[in-house]
C-alpha cells in the first residue's frame, strides 16, 4: 500500500462546520503537518484546490524545501492555466524537488466557482478541454516541439526547454466518475482516483474503468480518498466521530447541501446520495461513515473503528485493486501521528522510511519494552 496524508489548506480544527476548536492554518502549521508526514513514512501529501484553498502550487513549493522524501500531489485545473505554463511549472517543481511531484488533474464541478474564475463550460465540454490540455501537457514534457489546434486549446511551435526530473513526466492522478471523465482518464491518467464509496460501488467503478483503459490499450492503477477516525477501541472511534460533528447544526447542513445539489460533478452526486443530508443515514457500510460529507464537498466519508477494523477495511479495498490510500483526519497534525502509530503496523507499508519509536525511558534507565 501507498499511504498519503493531506495538507488542510482550507482550514482545520477539532470539529467541522463550526469555528469551535478551529486553529490558524498558517504556513508554519502546514510545515508541521508536512514534516510529520515526511518523518512518519507517508508516501506523500495531497494539497486540495479551489477558491476556498490556499494555492496548491505555491504552498507545495514552500513545503518541498522543508521536507526530505515526501511527494506532493498538486492540482492542475485545465481552463484556469495554459498547458504550456503548467508544463513549465511541473518541470521546475519536479527538477528542484528531485522527482517529488505528482499531478492531480481537477476538471471542476461547481459552475458558479468555475465562472468566477472565468471558465464558462458545461460538464462534458470541460472534459474535452481537459483531454486537449493533457494532450499538449504530456507531449511538452516528453520533449516534443509542436503546434496543436483543438476545440479549446491552440498552441503554435510550443516547446518546454527544461525537462522534468521524472521520465517521461510526473505521474498523473485523475478522478472523474462520469463517462466523460473516465474516458479522459483512460487516455491520460496513470492513477485513477475515487472517493470513499462503499466497497461494492468502488469495485463496480474499477471494473468500468479497467474496461475503458483496456480499450485505450493502457493499464490502470487505482487510489482512494478517505478520512480516518481510528482509536484503540471501536467505541472510542464512534465517540470521536460524534464529537467531530457535535456543533454542526441543521441550518449549516442545509446550506451545504444546497451547494452540492447545484454541482454537475458525478462524483459529488454519488457522495451526496450516500446520506442526502440525513443525520440518521450516516453509516453507509461496515465502518464507513458519511458524516463529514454533511458539510464538506468532495471526500465525505471516513473509516471509523479500531485499528484492526480499519486495517481490515483497507485490505478489502486493496483486494479489489486499490493501491494508493489518500487519508486525512481532524485535526490533521495530531491524526497524522495517530494513524501512523495505530495503523501502519497492521498494513503492508514501507516501514523502512519510518523512525522506530521507543517511548519515554522508565526511571531514566529502562526502555519501556525492557520492563515488560
Amino acid at each position: 500500500m501507498k499511504l498519503f496524508w493531506f495538507i488542510p489548506t482550507y482550514g482545520d480544527g477539532r470539529h467541522i462546520g463550526t469555528a469551535k476548536g478551529a486553529r490558524a492554518t498558517t504556513l508554519d502549521y502546514f510545515k508541521q503537518v508536512a514534516q510529520a508526514a515526511d518523518s512518519l513514512g507517508y508516501e506523500g501529501v495531497l494539497l486540495p484546490t479551489g477558491r476556498s484553498c490556499e494555492d496548491a502550487w505555491i504552498t507545495a513549493s514552500f513545503l518541498a524545501s522543508a521536507t526530505r522524501t515526501l511527494k506532493f500531489l498538486v492540482a492542475v485545473r485545465p481552463g484556469l492555466v495554459s498547458p504550456t505554463l503548467a508544463a513549465r511549472m511541473a518541470s521546475s517543481f519536479d527538477r528542484h524537488s528531485r522527482g517529488r511531484l505528482l499531478i492531480n488533474v481537477v476538471a471542476g464541478g461547481d459552475l458558479p466557482e468555475l465562472e468566477a474564475d472565468g471558465l464558462f463550460l458545461g460538464h462534458d465540454d470541460r472534459y474535452v478541454l481537459t483531454d486537449e490540455f493533457l494532450s499538449v501537457w504530456r507531449r511538452l514534457l516528453t520533449g516534443e516541439s509542436f503546434s496543436y489546434a483543438g476545440r479549446y486549446i491552440q498552441v503554435k511551435e510550443a516547446t518546454n526547454f527544461y525537462p522534468p526530473f521524472q521520465s517521461p513526466y510526473p505521474p498523473i492522478y485523475f478522478g472523474g466518475s462520469s463517462p466523460a471523465g473516465i474516458e479522459v482518464a483512460a487516455r491520460h491518467a496513470d492513477v485513477y482516483l475515487t472517493w470513499g464509496e462503499p466497497l461494492e460501488q468502488v469495485e463496480e467503478k474499477i471494473r468500468k474503468v479497467k474496461e475503458r483503459y483496456a480499450a485505450a490499450g493502457r493499464t490502470a492503477r487505482f487510489g482512494i480518498r478517505l478520512h480516518v477516525i481510528v482509536r484503540e477501541s471501536e467505541k472510542e472511534a464512534w465517540a470521536a466521530a460524534d464529537d467531530l460533528i457535535r456543533y454542526l447544526d441543521d441550518k449549516t447542513i442545509a446550506k451545504a447541501q444546497q451547494i452540492y445539489a447545484r454541482m454537475d460533478s458525478h462524483g459529488q452526486r454519488r457522495m451526496t446520495e450516500l446520506h442526502n443530508g440525513d443525520r440518521s443515514k450516516l453509516v453507509v457500510a461496515p465502518n464507513l461513515w458519511a458524516g463529514i460529507g454533511l458539510v464538506r464537498g468532495g471526500a465525505g466519508t471516513a473509516l471509523v473503528g479500531s485499528p484492526e477494523q480499519i486495517a481490515q477495511r483497507m485490505k478489502e479495498y486493496a483486494e479489489i485493486g486499490i493501491e494508493t490510500f489518500i487519508l486525512s483526519g481532524y485535526p490533521h497534525l495530531e491524526e497524522a501521528y495517530r494513524v501512523a502509530e495505530l495503523l501502519f503496523p497492521l498494513l503492508p507499508v514501507n516501514a523502512s522510511q519510518t523512525t522506530p519509536a521507543s517511548g519515554e525511558f522508565v526511571a531514566y534507565h529502562y526502555k519501556p519494552a525492557e520492563t515488560r
